[in-house]
């Protein structure tokens, strides 16, 4: 199959030929088959080889405290990182270097940042902060070029506000744009990505116009409630003109959901406090880091690879597309700097509830990448083996447990003894069983424990009109973990993997944004 084919694939339909179609089909089968699997073996194998699931149980026990470990120190060395970033005062750094010192021989003043915030009847307070934070940069304006890209779906009155915005702020940057993604376009599905592919093909005729190179142009992909903070462009200008072949590289921040943490229900903070850890932690991991929610793009990549506009994952997707046309030479940047969004808020509890449900279940239909990556290897002859495996590996690993690593640790552990007979819970192994996991997951709480303290210490100042006792609440709202991480981890995530092991499909849904 030819590059250009297997690039944009989005799912198995899409693919002519029988024979790769159904290889390509297998593959969307893989996540949700082991993931089942296991949770369904270990009920079936409880009852029929009870010894032999009690010795898993305790591997697996074993197993997952080395990891929260292991976890917990990338954990406490990212926050140190980031702490020592935030302090730092890039745009002075910039300002020291010599261009002809550099590996890219590239000079600061000359890199531009178009920023691309996709909107879908986002209210005019959530697009105003964000365009707040954009001019509190201290990276100068006339490098910025900012598009507004909404929706033509969203109707009359969201385009009269994008209008309302535009002329309010077209002169405080380089260029403002405004760019209406019109409706129904063929192969499209409608959601973010297909809102920043087309706003990136119209604003390259106009970098195109104002003949500024490619190389000089950094592009970021944001959230619309995504805020940054004041050295955020200072500090990616600053990574990408220090790297070895900066254009075969994305660049990766770490979010946090600060703008409306104080207010939010609880299971909503520890969801989006967990988030910004494990991101905290895989940028400890770069050679597994790929692209998540906001971050940036070197300008080449972005419109020679083009953005995917038929995929649900985005984020994710235009990583693993620049992988492939690369033949693997291409990897994620990790920056450990601050970029600040909203956590999941609505209405009231139940609304909120179910939102955030829905926003893990579109999450984690990333499972979706591991059919389309698997199925690129196969095409693609020239990436190494071993970065083949490795890539499959994480990907495979890393959804699997999603789905049944907390439902295995808090859940499945005592089903032997309620399945195994009486000649099973008669033997040594069943006695030892519940007591040799009680004492592992409690020197596990070692890591929530880490993650509560860190978690305090990430907060933004406590806004007026909350009590100051809340600091205290949000320590001890960690004690819920392992139902936060059942109901919205392995919950929407199973969901997520049997859709696309049955094959139906999901479409992009839009996250509520509100201001109370």
């Amino acid at each position: 199959m030819d590059k250009k084919d297997y690039l944009n694939i989005s799912k198995a339909s899409d693919i002519g030929n029988k024979k790769e179609r159904n290889l390509y089909r297998f593959f969307e089968i893989i996540p949700g088959m082991i993931s089942l699997g296991t949770l369904v073996g270990v009920f079936i194998f409880s009852w029929l080889i009870p010894s032999w699931v009690a010795i898993f149980i305790i591997c697996f026990c074993f197993y997952y405290l080395f990891r929260i470990f292991y976890f917990s120190l990338h954990q406490i060395m990212g926050y140190f990182k980031v702490k020592d970033h935030m302090k730092t005062d890039w745009l002075a750094k910039l300002k020291k270097i010599k261009n002809t010192s550099l590996p890219s021989n590239q000079d600061w003043k000359e890199i531009y940042h178009l920023v691309v915030l996709p909107t879908y009847k986002e209210g005019y307070s959530i697009i105003k902060e964000s365009l707040d934070s954009l001019l509190a940069s201290d990276y100068p304006k006339e490098k910025l070029l900012i598009v507004l890209a909404i929706e033509q779906r969203a109707g009359k009155e969201f385009n009269e506000m994008a209008q309302k915005i535009e002329k309010e702020y077209s002169n405080k940057f380089f260029k403002f744009l405004t760019i209406t993604h019109p409706d129904n376009i063929q192969g499209e599905i409608a959601g973010k990505g297909s809102n920043v592919a087309f706003a990136g093909k119209i604003a390259k005729e106009t970098i195109d116009a104002l003949k500024i190179p490619y190389s000089n142009i950094l592009v970021s992909t944001f959230d619309i409630d995504t805020k940054i903070y004041p050295q955020y462009f200072s500090c990616l200008t600053w990574y990408y003109i220090t790297q070895e072949n900066p254009e075969k590289a994305s660049y990766q921040p770490i979010p946090v959901y600060n703008n409306n943490i104080w207010r939010v229900h609880f299971f909503a903070r520890v969801v989006s406090t967990s988030n910004t850890f494990w991101q905290m932690i895989q940028q400890e991991r770069s050679e597994k880091l790929t692209t998540y929610s906001s971050h940036a793009i070197p300008g080449k990549v972005f419109f020679e690879v083009g953005y995917p506009s038929n995929v649900v994952c985005d984020d994710s997707r235009i990583f693993w597309r620049a992988y492939l046309h690369y033949d693997g030479d291409y990897r994620v940047v990790p920056i450990y700097y601050l970029v600040s969004m909203d956590a999941v808020d609505s209405i009231n509890i139940f609304k909120t509830i179910f939102n955030q449900y829905r926003q893990q279940k579109r999450w984690a239909w990333g499972c979706a990448e591991i059919p389309y990556v698997i199925f690129g290897f196969f095409n693609n002859k020239k990436i190494p083996f071993w970065q083949k495996v490795s890539h499959s590996y994480t990907l495979i690993d890393g959804y699997w447990s999603w789905a049944t690593a907390a439902i295995l640790l808090f859940i499945l552990g005592w089903l032997p003894i309620f399945l195994g007979g009486n000649n099973f819970n008669l033997s040594i192994l069943s006695f030892n069983l519940p007591a040799l996991t009680s004492k592992i997951m409690t020197i596990s709480l070692i890591g929530m424990l880490v993650s509560a303290i860190l978690s305090t210490m990430l907060l933004p100042p406590i806004p007026k009109g909350i009590n100051k006792l809340k600091r205290v609440t949000i320590f001890l709202q960690w004690i819920f973990l392992p139902v936060i991480l059942i109901v919205f981890g392995s919950l929407p995530a199973l969901d997520a993997q049997i859709r696309l092991m049955l094959g139906k499909y999901m479409g992009f849904w839009v996250t509520e944004k509100i201001r109370k």
